[in-house]
């Protein structure tokens, strides 16, 4: 009876090993099993939105590599833009009207918190300099993020904005802008947006578009003449219809750089993806492993006992 006790206290040890290892916070083989089944269903999801973010970047291409000679007349009249990174904000006026372009969706790196902390740290330069400034946010995300900290500032929000962008709607956001102060309450718009460089590349500029005001010499477009309309009018027509022109560059710009951005980020995902499946699959074999290992315990300690 004594040599009994032994085989039998093996079969209850290992019996014991798979609810030792729960209690532990070990995972059990059928737990790592369902995981890989749900790392890999999600590999097979980022690896799809990769695809179609690489096919909706050809289009955003086209339609940026057309909107830019179609606003290449407005740099005469506001200058180039400029990087965002580093820069001191001492050119802006005393009022500027805050911009920043986003996006509405998500899944798409760190375009849209580029953005939103380059306005951050314009906002805080501009405090300290004795300035002020407004926010209108284009694009959900970014007034998720600048709410936060903000949204004493944001006085108007676009959202759910169509894609792929057109000349009508960037046209329907000037409207939004010029309802919300615009050149009237405004020495400057100021849009800040991630401008395309390449699959690989982009980078946060800002244009800088101020209003066609002053008198004496610095009337602007003095060699003009302006027929049959006054001369205020047409300036105010060519601003809106400059600034709506800006508009449409920046959110073509920026829908390819989102394009770009979610292409690489699902694609890092997919990777991740892949090196997470091998870890599991290594930790599914080695408690298969530990699993066989105690059904041969059990088999031998049990015929060892009949054998006794």
């Amino acid at each position: 009876m004594a040599l009994r006790v032994a085989p039998a206290a093996k079969r209850i040890a290992a019996r014991g090993l798979s609810n030792f290892m729960q209690s532990r916070g070990m995972a059990t083989e059928k737990q790592i099993f369902n995981q890989i089944q749900s790392t890999k269903n999600i590999q097979k999801i980022t690896s799809s939105m990769k695809m179609v973010s690489a096919a909706k970047l050809k289009g955003d291409e086209q339609r940026l590599a057309t909107a830019i000679p179609f606003n290449a007349w407005t740099t005469s009249l506001c200058g180039e833009p400029s990087l965002i990174e580093d820069a001191t904000f001492e050119e802006l006026p005393q009022k500027t009207l805050i911009v920043p372009v986003t996006t509405d969706k998500g899944l798409c790196g760190g375009v849209n918190s580029f953005i939103t902390r380059g306005v951050k740290d314009c906002v805080s330069k501009l405090k300290a300099q004795g300035k002020e400034c407004d926010i209108v946010i284009i694009g959900d995300k970014g007034r998720g993020q600048l709410r936060r900290l903000h949204a004493d500032l944001i006085t108007r929000s676009a959202t759910e904005v169509i894609s792929p962008g057109t000349f009508a709607l960037a046209a329907a956001l000037t409207s939004e802008i010029m309802a919300a102060g615009g050149a009237k309450d405004y020495d400057a718009i100021m849009i800040v947006y991630s401008s395309y460089v390449n699959a690989a590349v982009y980078k946060q500029r800002y244009k800088l578009i101020k209003p066609f005001s002053g008198e004496g010499e610095d009337e602007p477009m003095m060699m003009h003449e302006f027929e049959p309309d006054t001369k205020s009018e047409v300036l105010g027509d060519l601003y809106e219809y400059m600034l709506t022109s800006q508009v449409y560059h920046s959110f073509m710009d920026g829908a390819a750089a989102e394009q770009s951005s979610r292409m690489a980020a699902m694609e890092n995902a997919s990777k991740n993806a892949g090196e997470m499946i091998d870890k599991l699959t290594l930790q599914y074999n080695r408690a298969r492993q530990a699993r066989i290992t105690t059904e041969l315990i059990e088999i031998i300690s049990g015929a060892s006992a009949l054998e006794d």
